[in-house]
């Protein structure tokens, strides 16, 4: 058997009630997005804190400033005796001669480059006055 349907409300009740709703479910999102307004809130509690956030400011600066200075403690074999000053010779004494190296490789590589990626020809002074 069918259930009976309770009496239904006029239209124009339908209507005001669906108009309510409405309003009560923007006035809900107007509130949810104030509270949800952050950079609103930091700015307000900026104003009315400024010596609280000047002072954390400090403090963050002070201690990213400290926090490299701790000292790494540094173990070295005894054992080693010299052989340790050799080998930082030996990588010193290799890094100059790298870098003379580059040093007196870099006209033949820059040359080399101008050339490949100009088409194989180097401009020259002369030619572009003409």
């Amino acid at each position: 058997m069918a259930k009976k349907s309770r009496p239904s409300k006029p239209a124009d009740e339908l209507k005001i009630e669906i108009a309510r709703s409405r309003d009560q479910i923007a006035r809900d999102f107007r509130g949810l997005r104030y509270e949800l307004d952050i950079p609103r809130r930091i700015r307000r509690s900026f104003r009315q804190q400024t010596p609280v956030w000047i002072g954390a400011a400090v403090a963050v600066g002070a201690l990213l400033v400290l926090l490299p200075m701790r000292k790494k403690k540094v173990y070295v074999d005894a054992r080693t005796g010299g052989k340790g000053k050799q080998k930082v010779a030996q990588a010193g004494f290799a890094l100059a001669a790298a870098k003379l190296g580059a040093s007196l490789l870099k006209p033949i590589i820059i040359k080399f480059v101008t050339q490949k990626m100009g088409g194989g020809r180097v401009p020259h002074e002369t030619a572009a006055k003409w």
